[in-house]
Formats: C-alpha cells, sequence, structure tokens
C-alpha cells in the first residue's frame, strides 16, 4: 500500500515537474509574439541558455568529478568554427572565403548534423589532450588546459589554415535561428541529457573519483576511464554550446574566445554551486542578466550622483565585481550550494511553512485563553 502511495506521489510530482516546463515554453512563446525581437530581454535569454549549458556541463567536470579545467573556451571555439564552416552556403563561400579562393570545403551539412558535429569535434579534440594531460592534476591539470585553449584560439587564426578556418577573418553567412526557443529547447535536452549521466552508474563513479580517488580505486573503479569520459562529455555539450553562440551572435571569430571567457564561466559555476546542476542554470541567467541589462546603466557617463564624475564607461565591471566578491564572500558555497532544484521539494518545503504557520496560530490562540 505505501509503495503505491509513494508511486502515485512521484507520479504527481513528475507531472508538475513536465507543467513547470510546458508553462515555461509558453511564457517564452507568448513574449516573443508581444516584446519586440530587438528587446534586450531576449539577449538574455538566449545568451543565458548557451551559457547555463557550457557552465553545467564545466560543472560535470569540476564539480561532479573533481578535475580543474579552463579549457572549455577552446573547445567552444572548436564547436563554433566546426558549425559556420560546415553550413555556409556553397553560393556565399566566395564572399566568405574571399582571401582565400572560397576555401577548401565545397559541400554543407544541415544544421543539426553540424551541431552533432560540432560536439563530436570538440570530444574528439578533448579526448586526445585527455590522454597526456589528464595524468596531472589540480593547478597543474588548470594550466595545462588553459594552455590548450590559447594554442587552439592561436592556431585557427593562422593564414596557412586558412582555406579551411578562414584565418584571422569573420565566419559568416552560416544558418542561424532567431527563436528564443530554439536555444533553450535546445539546452534543455542537452542539460537533461547531462543530468541523467549524473544520476546514472557512471555519475555515482564520478563523485566517487571527487570525493576521493584512493578509495574510488580500491572500489574498483577505473579513474583513467572515468576522468576521460568526464572530459570527453564535457567538452561535447561545451561544443554544441560554441555552436549555439556562434548562431547567436551570427558571426564568429577566434579571438572573442579568450581566456576571460573561459573565467566567467568558471565564475557562473562558483556563484550557483559547485556540483550543483541548478545553480549553474540560474547564475547564468543571473549573471548575463547583471552583465548585459541591469547595470548598464552604470557606463552611462550623462548621470551624475555627486560633483565627482563617477559614472563613467566601465564603472559597471567595477560595481558588477564588487557584488560577485559580495556573493563569494557570504555564500561561499554558492546559491545552491550542492542542492537541486525539484518540484517535490518546493512542494515539501510550502507544507512545512503552512504547518510551521497553523502551529503558530493554535500557539496564539493558546496563549490569548490562558489569559
Amino acid at each position: 500500500m505505501n509503495n503505491k502511495l509513494t508511486f502515485i506521489k512521484d507520479k504527481k510530482y513528475q507531472l508538475a515537474a513536465w507543467a513547470f516546463l510546458v508553462a515555461l515554453f509558453v511564457a517564452i512563446a507568448i513574449l516573443e509574439a508581444v516584446v519586440p525581437p530587438t528587446s534586450i530581454l531576449f539577449t538574455v535569454l538566449k545568451k543565458g541558455a548557451i551559457y547555463a549549458l557550457v557552465a553545467v556541463s564545466m560543472n560535470l567536470l569540476n564539480g561532479f568529478t573533481g578535475l580543474f579545467s579552463l579549457g572549455q573556451a577552446g573547445f567552444m571555439l572548436l564547436g563554433a568554427y566546426t558549425y559556420a564552416i560546415f553550413t555556409i552556403p556553397l553560393s556565399a563561400r566566395e564572399q566568405v572565403y574571399q582571401y582565400f579562393n572560397g576555401g577548401a570545403i565545397h559541400f554543407t551539412l544541415p544544421v543539426f548534423a553540424a551541431l552533432i558535429l560540432a560536439g563530436l569535434v570538440a570530444a574528439l579534440f578533448a579526448y586526445l589532450i585527455g590522454l597526456p594531460v589528464l595524468h596531472l592534476k589540480s593547478d597543474y591539470l588548470a594550466i595545462a588546459t588553459l594552455g590548450f585553449a590559447e594554442i587552439i584560439r592561436a592556431i585557427f587564426q593562422w593564414d596557412k589554415l586558412g582555406v579551411i578556418t578562414n584565418g584571422s577573418n569573420l565566419l559568416r553567412k552560416y544558418p542561424v535561428f532567431r527563436s528564443t526557443l530554439f536555444y533553450f529547447t535546445v539546452s534543455g535536452i542537452c542539460i537533461a541529457l547531462i543530468l541523467l549521466l549524473i544520476n546514472s552508474t557512471y555519475g555515482r563513479a564520478f563523485k566517487a573519483i571527487r570525493d576521493d580517488e584512493v578509495a574510488a580505486e580500491a572500489m574498483g573503479i577505473n579513474l583513467a576511464k572515468h576522468k576521460q569520459l568526464s572530459f570527453t562529455i564535457s567538452s561535447f555539450f561545451a561544443g554544441i554550446s560554441g555552436a549555439l553562440l556562434a548562431m547567436f551572435q551570427t558571426t564568429i571569430q577566434a579571438s572573442q574566445f579568450k581566456s576571460a571567457m573561459t573565467y566567467e564561466i568558471l565564475l557562473i559555476v562558483v556563484i550557483g554551486g559547485i556540483g550543483s546542476v541548478t545553480g549553474s542554470c540560474i547564475a547564468s541567467f543571473l549573471f548575463i542578466a547583471c552583465s548585459e541589462w541591469w547595470l548598464r546603466f552604470l557606463d552611462n557617463a550623462n548621470l551624475n550622483i555627486t560633483p565627482i564624475q563617477i559614472l563613467r564607461p566601465g564603472f559597471r565591471k567595477v560595481v558588477f565585481s564588487v557584488v560577485i566578491m559580495l556573493i563569494v564572500l557570504f555564500y561561499q558555497k554558492g546559491i545552491m550550494g550542492e542542492r537541486e532544484f525539484s518540484v517535490a521539494g518546493i512542494i515539501k518545503k510550502l507544507k512545512g511553512c503552512k504547518k510551521a504557520v497553523h502551529d503558530l496560530k493554535l500557539k496564539f490562540k493558546k496563549e490569548g485563553l490562558a489569559e
């Protein structure tokens, strides 16, 4: 009987979760129909969805496996370039590769095939790099992966490879999607797949490696295999997020994928909570909203609140840095810590609040009668 009741409750929670997702997508569809497409709101939503995916992929590696990698920008670059190179229409290649006689590639792939290929190329490079690099630990691994990202960026701007990468010139005229729903759908599917992996036996092995490598190896977990798997899968989804970023920006250039991009992603993971998928998603949207929207007025030199001109271009970044420092100081485990958002948890919390209010009313009632 108890098992049956538990099953019914789980079913209700699942239905509530699906209802929440449907409501979210309906709300976005309504916003697209009502709000002008040039609104900054859509910029925040699209870029937030892209950064949520890459932050979750980084969290899989840093938060759930305990590998400190800083190569995310490099894998995003690989994904972005792979998507752009293989989807530029044949009729536009002469214009795009004008300094390289139309380039070396004279065929195009469907958009979704190119999107998956973007992830696979990033995963292949991650596998090859991971063979020697994953023997390193802690800061050494971070420096090695950061070095890889910088090397890849320099190579892709090399004119000798211009027939493929277009050298230091922009890649453009590839297919893009204007709808916010597209970015949410692709990111949502990818994040759901990462969640399934985290909750599988492989995910439990990743967490065991993070907690104690010696104990994990003693339990029969192959450290090299699982580290390589985590690194490759994380890079696969980083490659897909790079392809989405290329669509969002409509043009792409290797110089955009600097180490600062990796630091931003790491910052999102830390603010959200290392080891929390929900935290990475929430922090992504908050980070993009603050940097792209809410704090923009601080760069306006025409606004002066004191005789001294404080508000000037660049002041936004100063305030933003202070806000981040305060979050890190007072929320050392991030917004969510290692907790996850769940409909069941929210319902239980509301029931707990309701019970507490009811108990408080009874207490006041009894005290009133006693008087």
